[in-house]
């Protein structure tokens, strides 16, 4: 019985260890992961006011000798937001040319609501694409937030979002590897019903 008591702690445990520290999306070029205000992506429940600044970054990483190609970008056909400060602005590409594999960087944008999109959800995703050959492309594309803006003006110094109750108004775009987190517990939970059986 304590085996078997051990043996699901174990596997719950590695699982926990697998939602909370790989959600990234992934393929055989490379590894990308992201993050709203040092929180995983994708992460849902905000709401920002007008001027509120907050910070998005994402980290990739080749397993390829090619070219990358990184962009953020909002989905919505508004433009909802603008760039503080960081190494792009919204919708334009970052090319890196000629990596080798193993190289791996980070980007981060300080970004604010710029009042052209209130009482709604806008999304902010990213794009990267792999380039090993010029026939031989891999991409990701997800969602790093999906905050609800408010028609009020921010006054604050520090970005202090609030969960939002009504953030459904536009669900975040899903490729790359959308619900990651979700998959890995239904592995681990058929990994606990197995070794349950099996003792």
């Amino acid at each position: 019985m304590n085996n078997k008591i051990i043996k699901i702690i174990f596997i719950v445990s590695i699982f926990s260890f697998f939602i909370s520290n790989c959600l990234a999306a992934e393929n055989e070029f490379g590894i990308v992961n992201a993050w709203y205000n040092n929180e995983p992506a994708t992460v849902e429940g905000i709401n920002l006011k007008i001027n509120e600044p907050f910070t998005v970054k994402a980290t990739i990483e080749s397993e390829i000798d090619g070219h990358i190609s990184v962009r953020l970008y909002e989905p919505g056909v508004t433009n909802a937001y603008e760039i503080i400060e960081g190494p792009s602005e919204i919708d334009e590409f970052i090319d890196n040319m000629d990596i080798t594999s193993g190289w791996k960087t980070t980007y981060s944008w300080k970004i604010k609501p710029n009042g052209d999109w209130i009482d709604g959800n806008a999304p902010i995703n990213l794009f990267v694409q792999f380039n090993k050959a010029h026939d031989d492309v891999r991409m990701v594309d997800f969602t790093i937030t999906n905050p609800y803006i408010l028609d009020e003006q921010y006054s604050g110094s520090t970005p202090k979002p609030t969960p939002d109750p009504k953030s459904t108004d536009q669900p975040p775009s899903s490729e790359g590897l959308p619900g990651f987190g979700v998959v890995v517990a239904l592995m681990g939970v058929t990994a606990v019903v197995l070794i349950t059986k099996r003792d």
